[in-house]
């Protein structure tokens, strides 16, 4: 295949995704006061009952998209792309609100952060989740507790090892959570960025309002 109709296919995959993620799709935004390096974001979206986390990964360059699901998940999935405004890629994660607020996930085992440190803001240091592994993205993890839900993205190659710095999380306006950089472990593995959001009861009321607005 030569290189011009690579690139050809290469549009016609990112535009598609770009409709298909932008279709009924209300932004939030995502502000915090930390700066995860080689990380545009995580930023806020809401489309249907489904809540979109994005980041682009500045650093990395792939080819074409993979949508991918999540264990234990099973109307939520994580899509994988080019992206459209920079050579970095495009990671959405797609949350049904209907799986997070689901009793069956109460039954997951608990996990610490992958590599077992605690997660910070736990009193326990673990939640009940899901890990798994995509490619370019080892150690996935999905946490769930009586009011929050939490993503943790790997994230190689930060150069702060053993440091967790923390702050809070804003989207529309609001404290929505908190965000941790995660730096690498005894292993020198293991970094990235967690992000815990407040989901109670409200969540969906608090959603719906945030949709109508922005």
């Amino acid at each position: 295949m030569g290189f011009r109709m690579k690139k050809i296919l290469s549009g016609l995959l990112i535009l598609l995704f770009a409709v298909s993620m932008t279709a009924c799709k209300k932004d939030i935004g995502g502000k915090s006061t930390l700066a995860i390096p080689g990380v545009d974001g995580p930023k806020l979206h809401i489309i249907d009952d489904k809540l979109l986390i994005s980041m682009v990964f500045e650093n990395l360059t792939i080819d074409g998209g993979l949508r991918y699901p999540i264990p234990q998940y099973p109307n939520s999935h994580i899509e994988i792309a080019p992206d459209f405004e920079s050579d970095g890629t495009l990671m959405v994660v797609a949350v049904d609100l209907d799986d997070v607020f689901s009793s069956s996930l109460d039954l997951l085992d608990p996990m610490t952060l992958p590599g077992g440190r605690a997660l910070p803001g736990v009193a326990s240091g673990k939640l009940p989740a899901v890990a798994f592994s995509i490619p370019k993205w080892k150690n996935l993890a999905f946490y769930l507790g009586p009011k929050l839900f939490g993503i943790f993205v790997p994230v190689p190659n930060l150069d702060m090892a053993g440091v967790m710095v923390t702050a809070r999380f804003y989207a529309g306006g609001k404290r929505q959570g908190n965000v941790s950089l995660v730096g690498e472990d005894t292993n020198d593995e293991n970094s990235g960025f967690l992000l815990m959001l407040d989901l109670d009861s409200t969540t969906k009321k608090k959603l719906k309002y945030l949709a109508n607005k922005y």
